[in-house]
């Protein structure tokens, strides 16, 4: 079974697919000093209490994190007697090539959302990702991802606002029931949400005006299903996107050896 690995700057996604599909997902909080038997003890004890019998006999690994990987790749060698594909290494190859400026270095995760956005969906597209940061990738026809846009994530942009305003509270984000709030968290909450739903159709205008072609708009990541309610520009909300990427990509290399 394939033990799939995506790190993101906030939280850290574990899944084991079994060749048909996901049997178990864990999450934890991204630590760069957690070492790979820690890993392997938290593992090991969800693997029980869920009653999950696997035998991880390959691994692959997504990370934006780099201080993470090498634990990472013992967690896979010392436990799992098997050496992990790490996406954005040499070894590891793409179905096609990102095609950017010479030099440049793209995110492993998005370009894991392109191979995964790309199999469902055909090319000409525009994957948004909300994660610590909001990512938006414009993949090819062909399935290359040819650039995009990175802005400042949801929570952090909360976040940034409650430490530099002494008198504003840390809230939530949340759909507000109406645009103009009456007190201070729902005009926050309006701020951020209806700021980000701008933000989101503004780009993608931008983005299918750059591109002069029709663009489907693929959204994912933890609040992809709360900004969808607020805005009609995407074609499909899907929270595996970047686990069905990172189990094509293994396919890829296995199949390419």
């Amino acid at each position: 079974m394939l033990l799939a690995i995506d790190c993101g700057n906030t939280n850290t996604v574990f899944s084991i697919w079994d060749g048909s599909s996901f049997i178990s997902t864990w999450r934890c909080a991204t630590d760069h000093k957690r070492t790979a038997d820690e890993y392997f003890v938290w593992l090991s004890s969800l693997m029980a209490v869920s009653q999950t019998k696997a035998t991880i006999t390959e691994a692959i690994i997504s990370s934006t994190v780099p201080r993470v990987v090498f634990n990472l790749r013992v967690l896979c060698n010392r436990y799992f007697d098997c050496r992990p594909l790490v996406v954005g290494k040499p070894e590891c190859r793409l179905p096609v090539a990102p095609r950017v400026d010479q030099g440049a270095t793209v995110g492993p995760d998005r370009l894991v959302n392109t191979v995964g956005a790309h199999d469902r969906h055909g090319g000409d597209l525009i994957v948004v990702d909300f994660g610590t940061a909001t990512t938006f990738d414009v993949v090819d026809h062909d399935g290359a991802y040819v650039g995009g846009v990175i802005a400042p994530g949801v929570n952090l942009s909360l976040e940034a606002l409650h430490m530099a305003a002494a008198a504003l509270p840390h809230v939530d984000i949340t759909k507000p029931a109406k645009a103009i709030g009456t007190n201070t968290v729902a005009c926050m909450q309006s701020g951020v949400y209806w700021g980000y739903v701008g933000l989101i159709e503004g780009i993608v205008r931008e983005v299918r005006r750059e591109r002069d072609r029709p663009c489907k708009v693929i959204a994912t990541g933890g609040l992809a299903s709360l900004f969808a309610q607020g805005t009609e520009v995407f074609d499909s909300v899907e929270d595996d996107l970047t686990m069905h990427g990172l189990v094509l990509i293994n396919d890829y290399n296995k199949e390419t050896v």
